[in-house]
């Protein structure tokens, strides 16, 4: 395939976690975060863009903690990234009144349609999937491209 983006859910705001930004912790012996394992697998699988999902009130911390990394990275590799922003009020419809939370995978999804023109894997920040779940979205991708092609705008 040409193209193939992995969306990156990171606007969760960890209220289990206790403290910090959840998905911006360190896990490795070299301080990486699990996004770093996601991302090194996913582009060796052969996805060329990566969509962030984050919050505006993160964004700083976001990009100094792995996004400037990141796309340092990527651009050597021709690899595309992106950001959309996840907003409580950017919904089709009313939010109640009261609402503090993030709405979860669909509204992550619903922020990112106007960057994603291209067959999309949609994971989250903190979750570690492995190297061949990553090659298993190449290959889902690919053939589900080849027997229903299905264009994102047609979806709304």
């Amino acid at each position: 395939m040409k193209h193939t983006t992995l969306l990156i859910m990171a606007a969760g705001i960890g209220s289990r976690f206790g403290g910090g930004i959840k998905q911006l912790e360190p896990v490795g012996l070299h301080n990486e975060i699990i996004m770093d394992y996601s991302i090194h697998d996913a582009i060796e699988a052969g996805f060329n863009k990566i969509i962030f999902v984050i919050r505006k009130d993160i964004e700083a911390d976001f990009r100094e903690r792995i996004g400037n990394r990141v796309e340092s990275i990527c651009k050597k590799l021709n690899v595309e990234i992106a950001y959309a922003f996840q907003d409580l009020n950017n919904v089709p419809g009313v939010v109640p009144e009261g609402r503090t939370k993030p709405w979860g995978t669909g509204q992550a999804v619903l922020a990112a349609k106007e960057l994603i023109h291209e067959p999309f894997a949609v994971i989250n920040a903190d979750d570690y999937y492995g190297k061949e779940a990553f090659g298993n979205f190449m290959t889902g991708l690919y053939w589900s491209m080849r027997t229903m092609p299905l264009r994102w705008r047609d979806l709304f």
